[in-house]
């Protein structure tokens, strides 16, 4: 069973965990299915509350896939979410991520 099937048959059983869906995630980016990968992560942005990590993740898979401007775009709702969920680290981390484009 590959790490994806054994964190699929976790969801089935838990299909809310948010760690779980974020694994998923990053299994569908390492496998090159980008669209799904980055679908998955778009749901984790729209939790309440978003789930931070989601975004900086998958601004991270659109400049490796040449999409600078949608990676511009999530970053600044990444942003915006680490503000308002008080998470400095990230709100940096996304910030210097996004001069550096």
């Amino acid at each position: 069973m590959s790490r994806r099937e054994k964190i699929e048959a976790m969801l089935a059983d838990d299909p809310g965990d948010t760690f779980l869906r974020y694994s998923l995630a990053m299994e569908l980016d390492k496998e090159d299915d980008h669209d799904a990968s980055l679908a998955k992560f778009a749901e984790l942005t729209r939790d309440d509350p978003p789930y931070v990590p989601a975004f900086f993740m998958s601004a991270q898979q659109l400049v490796r896939l040449g999409r600078i401007d949608d990676a511009r775009q999530i970053l600044s709702d990444g942003i915006a979410a680490a503000k308002s969920t008080g998470d400095a680290h990230a709100e940096r981390e996304m910030s210097e991520f996004l001069t550096s484009l």
